[in-house]
This record gives C-alpha cells, sequence and structure tokens, in this order.
C-alpha cells in the first residue's frame, strides 16, 4: 500500500485522512492538519489510538478523568489517545502537522467521534493573499 495522493475523507476534528490499510484488530491512518488550522475537540466511543508524527510541529490537548494536558508535538513524538479521552490538536509553523494513526478497532465509522468542548477555539489555516 503506498500513501494515497488524495485524503479519503475529512475526519470529525477536521484533519484529512489518508487510509493505509485495516486489519481485524485495528487499522492505520495518515492524518493531516493544515498549517496554523486548529482541530475540533472530539472524543471517540469506543476507539484507542496511538500516533506517531512524522511532519511539523504543534501541540495536542488531551483530558482523561486523571489528566489534563497539553503535550508539544513534532516528528518523532508518540502519544496515545484512549476511548473517551477529550482532545483537541492545533498546528503550529509554517508547515501542516501530520501523524500516522493506529485505531485499535478499526475506525467504525462517524458516529464514533463526537465533539466536546476542547481547550482552543478551533480555526482553520489562515488564508494567504
Amino acid at each position: 500500500m503506498r500513501l494515497p495522493a488524495a485524503p479519503d475523507a475529512i475526519a470529525p476534528d477536521g484533519s484529512s485522512v489518508r487510509v493505509l490499510l485495516r486489519l481485524n484488530g485495528g487499522s492505520l491512518a495518515r492524518f493531516e492538519l493544515a498549517a496554523g488550522a486548529t482541530s475540533n475537540a472530539v472524543a471517540h466511543h469506543s476507539v484507542d489510538e496511538i500516533w506517531y508524527f512524522v511532519r511539523g510541529r504543534g501541540q495536542l490537548w488531551r483530558q482523561a478523568a486523571d489528566r489534563d494536558e497539553v503535550v508539544d508535538v513534532e516528528a518523532g513524538v508518540c502519544i496515545s489517545i484512549p476511548a473517551g479521552t477529550r482532545f483537541q490538536f492545533r498546528a503550529l509553523g509554517d508547515e501542516p502537522l501530520a501523524a500516522v494513526g493506529v485505531t485499535m478497532p478499526p475506525w467504525p465509522g462517524e458516529s464514533e467521534a463526537y465533539r466536546v468542548e476542547g481547550k482552543w477555539r478551533p480555526a482553520p489555516a489562515p488564508t494567504t493573499r
């Protein structure tokens, strides 16, 4: 499987998604948020995720029963997002923020994610003139 040239979908958080592989126990995709953009804050009903950042720099906020934190992310950083964790991320700098993510079980569809109150106001990438 090669990385698809165009996104397969837009995730509920607002990032573009390129699906890579899917097995019974999990799936793998590449997520990308445009430079300067801030995602929608969401949580998942049943899917756990592991993200490995491959491009850009930014911040990821996550909140669960026992923690509320902002993590600085960039290529080479790996994070987990357990089911039920509220999370939001933003791309800082001049390039998109991209991660390869594993979902366990495989992503079941749009109804899996639900919007929550986030750390930051969601914002699309700034327009250039």
